[in-house]
């Protein structure tokens, strides 16, 4: 009896093993099912040289986006430019400042490439001109330099990072702002003794400015007559600084654009904290008979339009020359230095008779002296003026 159960349960056994399997075949032209097979992933530990490939791929950390904007003072100057940089990640920001060649706040981004970012920026033009992101010295790293108007104290700027908000839609974001740097406007007193000033022969170097008919350059008159200025100046008790002294650019480095030579003069006036800024220039038109005197200024103080009129009111009956007045210029000496300025357009170099009194001895004392006189008067008249402001 045990013997025939044993037999009989081994038979099922076999019978429905076969059924199962051969199953597909009971049914003429059923295609054969194929038996699931699973793969054995094995860890990289259990298979010597094999790359562990991630679930899903992950895209190294980057940039995204740059904004900008600025908060306004009452007035409507600005008074803090911020930046802020969008990151797929989190990121460690630091800034430094650069005041050489030009001023400059370099911003470096650890744990992030530029990815979208990367390029220019044009920015508001009175605390920062523009921003440039790119690659940084170090793989995973990207470097923001931006272009200041000028150079702020050390606690004139913040770097600081904020988290990401995913309820929000907010990236982790790396936050940039600058403030304002303030004009400089002293309490002027009388007279030129004691008093800083910046004298800025036009042009220099590889750039000869306007050329006569006879040959003569700007860049030889500005330096002539600058130089006269500057020892009556010092004569009178001034302290006197020059952006250049013999025919070479200001900017210490080859291959200068022209914002970068002007911004480089402009840094003279400004890390020196000049009482007032002076640039000394020739005319030049394609009418040779044009000619005359003219006195420029951007009025970002309240003395920029005050000194170009004592200086024109000295030189124009002086040197007698036409007067063609005093006229308002985005010129970017007058506008980027931090203290009242003036630019003086002597006399015409293209106007054959101007052109040989500008190379006169005699015309360029002349005219030092008369600059001199106005600038007397300049100081004497704003000692009158209550208070500075924009």
């Amino acid at each position: 009896m045990r013997r025939a159960l044993t037999l009989a349960i081994a038979a099922f056994l076999i019978l429905g093993f076969s059924v199962s399997h051969a199953g597909a075949a009971v049914k003429p032209g059923a295609a054969v099912a194929k038996p699931l097979v699973r793969p054995l992933v094995l860890a990289a530990a259990d298979s010597p040289g094999a790359k562990t490939v991630p679930a899903k791929l992950q895209t190294d950390p980057e940039i995204t986006q740059v904004r900008w904007f600025h908060h306004n003072e009452v007035n409507g100057s600005a008074a803090k430019l911020r930046i802020v940089l969008d990151v797929t990640a989190p990121v460690v920001a630091q800034g430094v400042l650069n005041d050489s060649p030009c001023p400059r706040l370099i911003v470096t981004v650890k744990g992030a490439a530029p990815g979208k970012a990367e390029g220019s920026l044009e920015l508001d033009g009175k605390i920062a001109d523009s921003a440039t992101i790119e690659a940084g010295p170090e793989d995973g790293t990207s470097r923001v330099a931006i272009d200041l108007v000028a150079l702020p104290d050390a606690d004139g700027f913040r770097v600081f990072t904020l988290p990401g908000n995913p309820a929000y839609n907010k990236p982790f974001r790396v936050v940039i702002d600058i403030n304002q740097v303030p004009l400089l406007i002293p309490a002027y007193t009388p007279g030129l003794r004691g008093k800083v000033i910046v004298l800025d022969p036009g042009h220099g170097g590889s750039d000869p400015g306007a050329i006569g008919a006879g040959g003569t350059q700007e860049k030889t008159v500005t330096l002539a007559v600058s130089q006269r200025v500057r020892a009556l100046l010092e004569k009178a008790g001034a302290k006197v600084i020059m952006t250049r002294t013999d025919d070479r650019d200001v900017y210490p480095q080859p291959g200068a654009s022209d914002r970068d030579e002007l911004q480089a003069r402009v840094n003279v006036a400004n890390s020196r904290k000049a009482d007032l800024f002076l640039s000394i220039h020739a005319n030049a038109f394609n009418n040779r008979n044009i000619g005359g005197t003219t006195v420029y200024y951007y009025q970002k103080t309240q003395y920029d339009l005050l000194l170009a009129q004592t200086l024109s009111a000295s030189l124009v009956p002086a040197i007698g020359l036409a007067d063609r007045g005093v006229k308002p210029a985005n010129f970017y000496v007058v506008r980027r230095t931090l203290m009242p300025a003036a630019l003086i357009e002597l006399a015409y170099i293209s106007n054959p008779t101007e052109e040989k009194l500008l190379m006169s001895p005699q015309f360029q004392e002349k005219s030092a002296q008369a600059i001199v006189a106005g600038l007397d008067k300049f100081f004497a008249a704003a000692s009158l003026k209550k208070g500075g402001g924009r």
